[in-house]
């Protein structure tokens, strides 16, 4: 056994020894065996007195004895050991002697703390802790992990990654084959990752991941057990720094448009200017419309913008201000500005043919003229044939905002900002943004138009 043994009559005398209690104190079972107590070879005679206390204390005791006692080696050492005595009993209840089995001090307490600490990971851990087996299959998980997974700490016992992981199980399994292969990586990983819930999707997770190889300490090579799997959720801090970063990029790229946009002598190249800078990173097209005079309709004819009026009153400006000419109808937006739609490079200005842009009612460039503020559209996880070319966009574009432009309270069109499915729909952070980039569009742009008047 792994512990050492030596076993006693009931009057002291040693009728075992075994190997490991040869290999801690050096004594032999040929040297042991057979003698009368430990004092004098294998204990100290001051310290026999209290051995012999407590081994004889073990005879009477029901249950097991723990002591800690000093021993002596054959070369004269002392050894601090930690036992476990207890009776040996005869058939008829009687005490035959007592066996004591002990091991090294250190040794006992480095496996008590292996073992407090094994405890502590499965119980109390604020990390969440997974046991990975040889076939990547999960075999124990703590119960901060079962939180964050959404599952009871057995339903995943066995069953592969792919049944609780939607997106990441991939890359979590290749940190798993490479950590049985190879060992642990020196540093940690941070996986993003979906969870599966019946058949929705839940929002993407970021957890920074730590591994460990386990290998048995009982066989004579190393064998690996598995992998230990420890990670924290860190989305929110994850979500905050790339936020941060993306705030210090925009705000940077405003920066750099408004000293290149200060070097151009036209107003409209500065429109521009500010345009091709806010492209980079945040949309792959931009159009710009400035609003023209609506033509009048022809005599007698039903005045269809008048209906629009009556149906856009809630949203159209406020008093005290006119569209574009002085009437009242919906405006003539006429592209004025526009990004290369096939190859990438500089925002170029429109020829002005007058010709306004033929938006059906209800497009978002309209409602945004009309709310005086921003609209987000989108195609949906599965973009209909042609949803672009409805709102004449760009081929491939299946993300629009629309923001208008301002400048001297007074609406001079708007803008367009347009993604391709490889980028995430616009958010508000992105309407802010594209707000804030509108309001230097318009500010060159109208300097522009009081240049030409």
């Amino acid at each position: 056994m792994d512990a050492a043994l030596v076993a006693f009559t009931s009057d002291g005398t040693v009728t075992h020894w075994n190997h490991e209690a040869e290999r801690i104190l050096g004594w032999t079972a040929d040297e042991a065996v057979g003698r009368r107590g430990l004092a004098g070879w294998a204990v100290r005679k001051e310290d026999a007195d209290g051995i012999e206390a407590a081994l004889a204390a073990a005879m009477r005791s029901p249950s097991r004895q723990v002591h800690e006692f000093a021993l002596l080696t054959k070369d004269g050492h002392r050894v601090l050991v930690r036992t476990q005595s207890s009776a040996v009993r005869r058939p008829d209840g009687g005490v035959a002697g007592a066996y004591c089995a002990f091991s090294e001090v250190h040794a006992q307490i480095d496996l008590e703390r292996a073992i407090a600490l094994s405890e502590a990971l499965f119980e109390e851990a604020s990390w969440g802790v997974v046991l990975i087996d040889a076939d990547l299959r999960p075999a124990v998980v703590n119960a901060h992990a079962a939180r964050t997974l959404g599952v009871g700490r057995t339903a995943l016992l066995g069953r592969p990654l792919g049944d609780l992981l939607v997106q990441g199980v991939e890359e979590l399994e290749s940190a798993l084959q490479h950590v049985l292969a190879e060992g642990a990586p020196p540093a940690v990983a941070e996986l993003w990752v979906t969870l599966r819930e019946g058949e929705a999707e839940l929002p993407r997770r970021c957890w920074r991941s730590g591994f460990v190889r386990l290998a048995s300490p009982l066989a004579e090579e190393p064998v690996p057990l598995g992998v230990a799997w420890l990670f924290q959720d860190v989305t929110d801090t994850k979500r905050a720094e790339q936020d941060n970063s993306l705030l210090r990029f925009r705000a940077h790229q405003l920066h750099r448009a408004g000293r290149a946009a200060a070097e151009c002598p036209d107003p409209a190249e500065a429109a521009a200017v500010h345009l091709d800078f806010a492209l980079a990173g945040f949309a792959d097209h931009a159009l710009v419309d400035l609003a023209r005079t609506p033509a009048p309709a022809p005599y007698g004819a039903v005045d269809a913008d008048a209906e629009w009026d009556a149906d856009r009153a809630p949203l159209e400006e406020g008093a005290g201000e006119s569209h574009p000419g002085g009437t009242g109808g919906p405006p003539r937006l006429v592209r004025a500005l526009a990004s290369p739609a096939g190859s990438p490079g500089p925002s170029e200005a429109v020829p002005p043919t007058g010709i306004p842009v033929a938006y059906v009612p209800g497009h978002p460039a309209l409602q945004a003229y009309a709310r005086r503020g921003s609209v987000r559209t989108s195609a949906g996880p599965a973009p209909a044939d042609g949803w672009a070319a409805a709102r004449t966009w760009p081929d491939g574009t299946v993300h629009g905002l629309c923001v208008v432009l301002r400048s001297r309270g007074r609406t001079l069109g708007v803008a367009t900002f347009l993604r391709v499915p490889s980028r995430r729909p616009f958010d508000r952070a992105d309407a802010d943004y594209a707000e804030e980039v509108a309001s230097r569009v318009a500010a060159a742009l109208d300097l522009a138009g009081a240049a030409r008047a």
